[in-house]
């Protein structure tokens, strides 16, 4: 009876999970219609619009199903006023290496980075009135890149066309305006294609202003049309590699593991943390940013953060290199890895420069926050003298507990030598337990001048013991191990300053 009813059970569960495969099977899958035709099947890719990360995922997904289903085709339809140059490389690359026959279809415009795309295709077909050039890489402000830039754009432009067949200097002078075309362009203007341009140059096979009116010219008859659309994987990638939301994906997920760190272990917020840096690097693997450089430079910088807080006492050159490690890892990962213009630069130095931002003062948060953390649970603990102090759960998981010495037995140790607590009645409240030979603390002498010992490590805030009671102790920054002689320097009751015994004032 347990086993079935553990199967009634389980059966929603089960139904769900494989409700939730099954819809994420059922939008990767190529969106829209397919004909009824019994022909070859034929895959048109949408490309209009500005080119992001997100095409290029997108584009070698569908190339890699029409190679499966030994495709007649790959129809790009492209109508693009131009996008990231590191997105159009990868989709270049993709091109030229694809192993079904592949189409460009001109539906209006080819600028820019949509002219690469073009032209890395084997065929292209233009819309009457079409037009394909103008690809000179600019900043985000309209001001044509520098020369090293521009030549590296040519040279990709120019083998491209080589690889095609077509004519090198006619791609080079849509890149760069002191090309001259003999009877096309002079040294001044930038080239733009019409269709009956590039059908004369040899950048067109001929003019098509429907999908079957190039299957027509292509022989290609009772095709099987496959219209496909970007999936919920490429429209993640598109999200996540936004710089705004790349910079707070990478920090807080930084944050989450050092503020789990400082407090003494690693637990839930460490893996929510970890989760933000895997969504950030994969996002940005995806779209062909990101390397195994970055990623290696982000755990060197977390572990030298690691080294600065578990062996090292203070911060200093560890934990300035473990940040400087981190903030290079996020560099590498956001700028392009191909040709890198003015705009990349651009857009990861703002990305970095806003994540080191939130992690620098999300770090100065935390450090403010966890010593008042620590105090207020160990003032409720000392409101409780007469009951043996519990040691924090986290201290359970941390491993520094293992090269830390045994702490000294000493004399008058609340824990072993106060009374146990009077027990009250039902209806009484309960009062603290306060000794008879001790009074509240306005009551107390300064503790000026009185040692004692660290019960904790003061990383500057811990618990000592000052005559035979646990106190609230604050260093001046330095870091004073467990069971380490210290001496109050400052008594103002509800802050008591101490340093390590031997020490100058």
């Amino acid at each position: 009876m347990n086993t079935i009813r553990q199967q009634a059970r389980l059966t929603p569960a089960v139904l769900g999970l494989l409700l939730l495969v099954a819809g994420i099977f059922v939008t990767t899958l190529p969106a829209g219609a397919q004909s009824d035709a019994t022909g070859p099947d034929v895959y048109i890719v949408d490309i209009s619009g500005t080119i992001d990360l997100g095409l290029a995922p997108y584009l070698d997904r569908v190339l890699g199903e029409a190679a499966e289903s030994n495709a007649a085709a790959v129809i790009l339809e492209i109508n693009t006023p131009g996008g990231r140059l590191d997105a159009a490389l990868q989709m270049r690359s993709d091109l030229l290496g694809a192993q079904v026959p592949t189409v460009a279809w001109v539906n209006r415009d080819a600028f820019s980075a949509g002219a690469l795309i073009a032209i890395a295709a084997e065929q292209i077909y233009m819309a009457p009135g079409a037009e394909m050039g103008a690809a000179t890489p600019v900043d985000g402000a309209g001001t044509p890149a520098d020369e090293k830039v521009v030549s590296a754009v040519r040279a990709s432009f120019r083998a491209t066309a080589e690889e095609r067949g077509r004519d090198p200097v006619v791609a080079e002078a849509m890149v760069d305006p002191a090309i001259v075309v003999e009877g096309l362009v002079t040294d001044t203007q930038i080239l733009t294609l019409t269709t009956n341009e590039a059908i004369e140059w040899g950048y067109a096979e001929g003019t098509a202003s429907t999908i079957d009116n190039i299957l027509e010219q292509m022989g290609i008859e009772n095709a099987n049309i496959i219209q496909t659309s970007p999936g919920w994987a490429e429209a993640v990638v598109r999200f996540l590699t936004n710089p705004i939301l790349a910079s707070m994906l990478f920090s807080f997920g930084f944050l989450l593991i050092i503020a789990d760190v400082f407090s003494g272990g690693i637990g839930f917020l460490a893996g929510a943390g970890a989760l933000m840096l895997g969504l950030f690097f994969w996002g940005h693997f995806i779209a062909g940013l990101a390397g195994w450089e970055g990623v290696l430079l982000v755990i060197l910088g977390l572990v030298l953060v690691g080294v600065e807080v578990f062996i090292i006492p203070g911060f200093g050159i560890f934990g300035l290199a473990g940040i400087a490690s981190v903030l290079g890892g996020l560099y590498l990962s956001v700028q392009g890895r191909e040709i890198v213009t003015d705009e990349d630069v651009n857009r990861a130095l703002a990305t970095v420069s806003g994540g080191f931002v939130m992690m620098v003062f999300g770090t100065l948060l935390i450090l403010f926050l966890l010593p008042k953390a620590t105090r207020i649970q160990s003032l409720v603990l000392a409101a409780q003298v007469d009951m043996p102090a519990p040691p924090i759960e986290r201290r359970k998981r941390d491993f520094r507990r293992f090269f830390r010495p045994p702490e000294p037995e000493i004399p008058g140790n609340p824990q072993t030598s106060l009374p146990p607590s009077p027990q009250t009645r039902p209806g009484e409240d309960r009062q603290p337990f306060i000794p008879a030979n001790l009074s509240r603390d306005e009551d107390l002498p300064t503790l000026v001048g009185q040692r004692g010992t660290a019960l904790s490590d003061l990383r500057p805030g811990g618990i000592a013991t000052i005559q035979g009671r646990r106190v609230d102790v604050v260093t001046e920054g330095d870091y004073i191990q467990a069971g380490e002689a210290v001496e109050v320097i400052l008594d103002e009751r509800y802050r008591r300053v101490v340093k390590k015994v031997g020490e100058d004032s």
